[in-house]
């Protein structure tokens, strides 16, 4: 027999092995097993046997270890994978490489993260104190299991049982007792998911009721569109929606962008149902990651959220998968194994046959257009929930105006206004940093990284340069390497010069930065969104990070600093981008009871765009944008393919794609 072995390397889908032993039970497709590859040892997944090779069979190797007695991949999620990597053109056991937590590609146990679990054999049910009046010890120990049948952890018994691993041991040679692996929820313990109390669901208004009510009657594959205005209660339908999915006992997978995300989602639907809830996602360490997989695999866990990489987790019991702000780019793995996860989810639905929700208030044109072809069920939140009423969009145009660092007038008056009040403010700029580019202010030179080309960010805090696109920092040259002049300015804004100057212009305020420089530390993100939650801040400055999801019913006021970047961009999404980015972050304003506003600075007012950002109708918009794509031939009536090429030589890369083209 050839095995044919799938291992984390860009060449072929698979490599043939021979078996490790040519008698006994054979490991099955999805088991994880050790080979020699070159010089190298590689752990890779079982995808298939043959009898036949193209290679000598005196050339094969044979499998080094075998690793998993069962399992580690489905059957289905071998399936799902192996389609994902060939519609993506991606070699199959990098794609699997992917879909693995970390401890499990190098060759880890899968029960490492499990409990160890000691119960009582039939015999040891069956035996009186009298057979252990010389071994007292074990008596305690076999009287302890007898009188909790289900298993007692090795946490319990250390706590009730002293000095109980060598009597246990004991107890485990006569076949009295066993250890076995337990998986359990990580979330809570066993006793606190029946004890908390649950908030109960709101009255949902007529237009949640009626796309609660579509959803329910979905039984097989039945791609959805949620479309709903920013605050229009789109996480109260998924609350509802997935209720009677974890009744009949089956698991609900839900995808989200950032994990900034993550808390807020978690808090919201652990508040509401007593099963087990857990995360996956880039904040986790490798064991809380294979922690957390694990109990999607076992069933342990109903509710699995989790950024784009939990689309490849495993699941026992799928019911249904929601996709929380489709549109976002985040979805969209940019290195490695470059997948949509939004896709991804419609693919895996299918496969699945089970019903998959994508929600957001501007929806990307791909989704759009397959609900306008009827390929997608399309439900309208055109309302705000509890009585909330949309916020108000005003144009500040800066041209010809004086600027404090990139504060208008107009601008700084209304946040004075909105701390008299004392309410809570918004500023958004997507550029994290001090300034986005680094110049010669006497030959225009722009500071450019020697490693990918990109400007390099100037960040005055820690004094130095760094590029956001591969992480290269340098310190600040002392003199422009195009002229040596000495003569070095910054350009343009970023969230680090825009809190120093509202430090300036409001100093009794108390102001937070949130970004990926301030929030790199485990669990910060976590509690700058509480401290803003709960009004401990007046002024917020964010990027992306605070653009969607969060439901913060103080602000009530929203400032863009610069739309104006995207009316250059030769990204023919831009416009896209733009209107749903200007959309989503407007939407943090006036959430609660008191009227939001959101301020839009620019030096292009006449934008139609912007003008049409007024009316907040998405769908128009959307509608307009897509009309342009068709009589351009874009997607999504095309299709687009992007082909990168990447060197340490600059020439040898520029080639490929010369012979490319």
């Amino acid at each position: 027999m050839i095995v044919h072995i799938a291992l984390p390397i860009p060449r072929a889908d698979y490599y043939d092995y021979l078996p490790y032993r040519q008698t006994g039970k054979q490991p099955d497709k999805g088991c994880r097993v050790e080979v020699s590859f070159g010089n190298r040892k590689l752990v890779g997944v079982i995808v298939g046997t043959s009898t036949t090779s193209a290679v000598a069979i005196s050339k094969l190797k044979k499998i080094s270890r075998v690793i998993d007695s069962s399992p580690v991949l489905d059957q289905h999620l071998l399936l799902f994978i192996r389609r994902a990597s060939r519609y993506y053109h991606y070699s199959l056991g990098e794609a699997i490489a992917t879909a693995l937590p970390k401890l499990l590609r190098q060759g880890k146990p899968i029960t490492v993260s499990d409990s160890v679990l000691w119960v009582v054999t039939e015999d040891g049910q069956s035996q009186l104190s009298e057979n252990f009046k010389r071994a007292p010890r074990q008596w305690s120990n076999l009287q302890a299991l007898q009188q909790n049948p289900q298993g007692l952890t090795e946490k319990q018994l250390d706590e009730q049982l002293p000095n109980w691993r060598p009597a246990m041991r004991q107890l485990s040679n006569k076949s009295l007792v066993k250890k076995m692996q337990q998986v359990q929820c990580t979330s809570f313990a066993p006793d606190m998911l029946k004890t908390r109390s649950l908030s109960q669901a709101p009255g949902l208004n007529p237009q949640q009721q009626h796309a609660v009510d579509v959803i329910h009657s979905f039984v097989n594959y039945s791609p959805c569109l949620l479309q709903g205005v920013t605050g229009s209660g789109k996480t109260e339908v998924y609350l509802a929606a997935i209720s009677p999915i974890l009744e009949a006992g089956k698991q609900c997978l839900v995808i989200v962008p950032e994990i900034s995300l993550t808390p807020q989602l978690l808090q919201r639907f652990r508040a509401r149902f007593e099963v087990c809830i857990v995360s996956l996602h880039s904040g986790l360490n490798d064991t809380e990651r294979l922690q957390a997989w694990r109990q999607a695999q076992t069933g342990v866990a109903s509710i699995i959220i989790g950024t784009r990489s939990a689309i490849f987790v495993p699941l026992k019991n799928p019911g249904m998968i929601l996709v929380d702000e489709e549109h976002d780019g985040s979805l969209k793995q940019q290195e490695g194994f470059r997948y949509h996860a939004r896709d991804m989810a419609v693919m895996r639905a299918q496969m699945l046959d089970i019903p998959v929700i994508l929600g957001s208030a501007t929806p990307s044109l791909e989704t759009v257009s397959q609900a306008e072809k009827g390929l997608y069920k399309k439900l309208i939140l055109d309302e705000r929930a509890g009585g909330a009423m949309p916020p108000v969009f005003e144009i500040v145009d800066l041209r010809n105006r004086k600027l404090l660092n990139g504060f208008s007038t107009p601008l700084v008056e209304g946040i004075s206004s909105t701390l008299e009040k004392n309410r809570q403010a918004l500023l958004f700029i997507n550029r994290r940093g001090y300034a986005p580019a680094m110049l010669c202010h006497d030959c225009g030179e722009v500071l450019g990284c020697p490693r990918c080309t990109a400007n390099m960010t100037w960040h005055d805090s820690r004094q130095h340069l760094r590029c956001h696109h591969c992480g290269h920092t340098t310190r600040q040259p002392e003199v422009c390497p195009a002229c040596n002049s000495i003569e070095l300015v910054t350009a343009g804004m970023g969230t680090e010069q825009i809190e120093q100057t509202v430090k300036q212009l409001f100093p009794d305020a108390s102001v937070i930065r949130i970004d990926r420089d301030t929030m790199s530390k485990k669990n910060s993100l976590n509690e700058a969104l509480t401290l803003v939650a709960e009004e401990k801040v007046q002024i917020i400055i964010g990027t992306q990070l605070l653009a969607k999801g969060h439901d913060f019913p103080g602000i009530t006021l929203v400032a863009l600093m610069d739309v104006d970047q995207s009316f250059y961009s030769v990204d023919f999404r831009a416009a896209e981008k733009m209107t749903q980015q200007i959309l989503q972050v407007g939407g943090r304003a006036g959430r609660g009871q008191n009227k939001g506003r959101v301020i839009i600075q620019t030096h292009q007012p006449e934008h139609p765009l912007l003008h049409a950002l007024i009316s907040q109708d998405f769908s128009a918009m959307a509608k307009m944008m897509l009309q342009e794509r068709k009589e351009i031939a874009y997607p999504p009536f095309s299709h687009m393919a992007l082909i990168r090429s990447a060197g340490v030589k600059q020439n040898d890369a520029e080639q490929f794609l010369v012979e490319a083209g």
